[in-house]
């Protein structure tokens, strides 16, 4: 740790440098778990390096994607548990770039604070490292800014930034879709990292009891549940593209079926979507319930438990559930690919 820095004319105005290099300390035990072998450069420098293994990738296609988690992080401020939200903002990058085909190679995290707490700092990149190793990702850099009088001191917000790596010839597209086509829903863990904005206003959470038992919930609390980290596809995905040819992927996030499904589908096509064959978790019941939401609403803002929807021929279909299925995910069938205007149907 660096210890000839340090200025107290900077500390006056709120920021604590010392601090920074504390929470760096702090944090290396974490990122250390997520070394891979391309990884070229340790934490600390002005750059991440990361050397690109190409063998058996004839034509490379970087794929990149960034994304934050948005106001479920109030729920972590609410309930002082911050070592989960950085699995959710690894996962709203990874989740993002696997629909392309592409195997997540580094990742970059940014926080920004109104005070740097070093220890929550150091909670909060255990949860990015985990994320990382979830997606097989190394964790190569990022950059923590402390500052005071633009956040509230006890508040932070935080994004990341991941790039992954495709050959040309594997790019997941939608030419070859077509009617008779299979919908094969991934469950989510719940609400993932959309539609909080929603979420805190039905709940009133500023003046709700996060930390009691609720039988909706099956006696999770409202605090567990919500804070449930999003789910990382990244590895049954790629297992699943090793042998079968899948001709759409959708992440659902926010926007819910609505916005997320038809991105995966051309002109010509619409996804014809069975809602009973949906097994909605619990906490999208008690959502519903309390915010006196529709249904058509509930669909278009969460993902309703199917936190990913792949589409294959359907005399593939039995064949990507048996992957699926043997890489943890309980993957079932929610749905066919029509001929319609409409580019999806729920009914």
């Amino acid at each position: 740790m660096n210890t000839n820095s340090k200025s107290d004319a900077y500390a006056s105005a709120g920021v604590d440098i010392t601090a920074g290099y504390k929470s760096v300390e702090l944090m290396k035990e974490h990122i250390k778990k997520t070394v891979t072998p391309g990884v070229m450069s340790g934490i600390g420098g002005f750059g991440g390096l990361f050397s690109l293994d190409l063998n058996g990738i004839k034509n490379p296609v970087l794929v990149s994607g960034t994304d934050g988690v948005g106001t479920k992080l109030k729920i972590a401020f609410l309930t002082g548990k911050n070592d989960t939200v950085g699995i959710d903002c690894v996962a709203m990058c990874v989740n993002d770039i696997i629909c392309c085909g592409a195997k997540p190679l580094f990742f970059l995290d940014y926080i920004a604070c109104g005070k740097n707490y070093p220890e929550k700092i150091a909670d909060i990149v255990k949860g990015v490292s985990e994320g990382c190793i979830q997606s097989g990702a190394a964790l190569i850099g990022g950059e923590t800014a402390e500052m005071p009088g633009f956040y509230p001191e006890d508040e932070y917000d935080l994004a990341g930034y991941c790039t992954g790596v495709v050959d040309r010839d594997k790019i997941i597209d939608n030419t070859t879709m077509q009617a008779g086509d299979t919908v094969i829903a991934l469950p989510s863990s719940g609400v993932h990292s959309n539609g909080f904005s929603l979420v805190r206003k039905v709940f009133d959470i500023e003046n709700r009891d996060l930390s009691a038992p609720l039988e909706e919930l099956d006696g999770k609390s409202l605090g567990e549940a919500l804070l449930e980290p999003t789910k990382i596809y990244v590895k049954p995905i790629l297992a699943l593209l090793e042998k079968v040819k899948v001709k759409g992927i959708s992440h659902i996030t926010g926007g819910g079926f609505y916005e997320n499904i038809p991105r995966s589908i051309p002109d010509g096509l619409g996804a014809k979507i069975n809602k009973s064959d949906v097994k909605v978790l619990p906490i999208f019941k008690l959502i519903q319930k309390e915010g006196k939401i529709s249904e058509r609403d509930m669909f278009n803002t969460y993902n309703m438990g199917v936190g990913m929807s792949v589409i294959v021929d359907k005399n593939d279909a039995e064949k990507a559930l048996e992957i699926l299925k043997a890489n943890n995910e309980d993957a079932y069938i929610i749905g066919e690919i029509i001929k319609s205007e409409d580019k999806i149907t729920l009914c």
